[in-house]
Parts: structure tokens; sequence; C-alpha cells
């Protein structure tokens, strides 16, 4: 194991008030904990405290199983917290779903393929073959499960085991063009993250090109987002924009967007496989 990979991060939220930073940091400090990242926040509308947190493990006297339960016990009931424990030997699995367009998905595959990322990816899912080729090309298992209004319940209860059966922890769609239904995405909350091509809130649902164009809009934008029962609002994690003109066709502004897409997308993803995004409400806190 690189030493590098012996570490342990807490993202916490709860209500605001005197002595958490320092709290947290005398549990990791007294258990001869060194830490290596620390960031926090302070919604003081809400009086909500966020923090992440990421300490070696190498000289820590808890046991990795016990953290969890030591954590619970002498800080989170006392502050109320809400907190989620990772590992970094512990890859996050991630799925990726994709239909017809190629572009988010070699991005994404193209940096898992250089190693930028600390990530497993078993298995490429889509309701289209197109792309099947492209999964073969970087040795991934391919899964084309076609889907209607008729059989979605049942295709979608065969993607969940699909799920299951490799281990996935997270879901990312690269421009995949299904709706999933609540019942999915309630099996992984805050947990699917999806490319939107606009400058959400602005042009939700199809066709957001064509509707930029007809608008005369001077940017146009793409947006990463956690996947909620609300087509197109939930959680933003990334976005970024790109100015056009007037000259600009819908097919112009199709081909500036598209490499939006793929590094909004892979922005997000990044921040998702680090760990570094705190999902709260219909926000993201994410710490750089």
């Amino acid at each position: 194991m690189k030493e590098n990979d012996n570490t342990a991060v807490l993202l916490i939220h709860c209500p605001d008030k005197p002595g958490i930073l320092a709290a947290v940091t005398e549990f990791i400090n007294q258990h001869k904990g060194n830490i290596l990242y620390l960031d926090q926040y302070v919604n003081r509308e809400e009086k909500v405290f966020f923090m992440r947190v990421e300490w070696d493990l190498f000289t820590f006297q808890i046991p990795k199983d016990k953290i969890e339960e030591y954590f619970q016990t002498l800080l989170a009931q006392r502050y109320e917290m809400s907190f989620r424990l990772y590992f970094a030997d512990t890859k996050p699995r991630m799925a990726i779903f994709v239909s017809k367009m190629s572009h988010c998905l070699y991005d994404l595959l193209a940096r898992y393929a250089a190693g930028e990322w600390r990530v497993e990816i078993p298995v490429i899912i889509s309701n289209h073959p197109d792309m099947e080729p492209v999964a073969q090309r970087f040795g991934i298992e391919y899964h084309y499960i076609p889907i209607n209004k008729e059989n979605k319940a049942e295709q979608e209860a065969k993607t969940l085991e699909l799920l299951k059966d490799h281990k996935v922890t997270f879901c990312v769609l690269a421009r995949y063009m299904q709706i999933l239904s609540a019942d999915f995405i309630n099996h992984y909350p805050n947990r699917i993250i999806n490319i939107h091509h606009s400058f959400l809130p602005a042009f939700a649902g199809a066709k957001p090109y064509h509707a930029a164009h007809e608008r005369g809009v001077k940017i146009i934008g793409a947006t990463s987002h956690y996947v909620t029962s609300d087509l197109d609002a939930g959680p933003i994690i990334d976005q970024d924009v790109t100015h056009i003109s007037h000259k600009d066709t819908v097919d112009e502004l199709i081909k500036k967007g598209r490499d939006l897409e793929k590094i909004v997308l892979s922005h997000a993803v990044e921040k998702h496989i680090d760990r570094k995004v705190l999902a709260y409400k219909n926000r993201t806190i994410v710490f750089q």
C-alpha cells in the first residue's frame, strides 16, 4: 500500500456552535493522527457548520474498523453531527451510463486510463449498442439494456441488480438520454451524477441549445449535478460557461457546448471521487 493511500476522510455537518473545530482536531491529534487537509464553512443564515478533514492513519491509534464507532460516541452525539467516513485505500466503484453521444464517455475513460483518478470502472451501461466498441477498447464490460415505457420497471430492476453485482458505489450519466425513476434514484441518493447541457436553472429539459439559440443568449453553459426525482433540479456540483454570438448556429452551439460538458462532468466526478462534495438539502458544499 502506498503511504498516501493510508488516510481517512470525514465529511461533517451539524448545527453551528463553539468548539466543533477544536473537538474534531483534538479527536484526531489525541489519537496520534496527522492532519493533512482541513476545510470548514459556516452557513450563517441557517447556522450550520460544514467540515472536511483528512488525516494520515500511519500512527493513528484507533483501529480502522472502530473509528466510526468512536467518533459517533465521543463527538457526533454531542454535537448532533451527520457524518460520513471514507478510507483512501477503498476505491469508489463507478458505473457509466451512456446513450449515443461519445464525447463525455471518451473524456471519462481517458482520465481513468491515464490514472488521474483513484476509482474503478467495472461496467458501462447503455440503452443503445453504439458505444460497445469504445468499452471494448478500454477493456470494460458493456451492457446494452434497451428501455421503453412498457419495460422501464423491469429493465431498471435488471440494471440495479447489475450494479449490485459489480459493487457499484456511484453512477455517472454521460449524456444518458433516459429519465431515471424515483425508485431507481432512491437506491443511490446523491450518488448519481448527471451532465446537463445548459447553465441551470436556465433551459432545463430537452434541447437546451435550441432554446438558447431561439432566445438569443450570449453565453451557454453546462451543469453537473446530483440526480433527484425533480428533472435537472438536483444539487449542483460544477458549472461553466462560454461566450457565443448572434453568428453561431445551433450546430455551432452544440459543438462549443460539448467541450464544456465533458470538462464540467469530469470536474464533478473528480470532486466526488476525492470525497470533496457534501450535499445538504438541495445544495452542495464543494471543498477545495
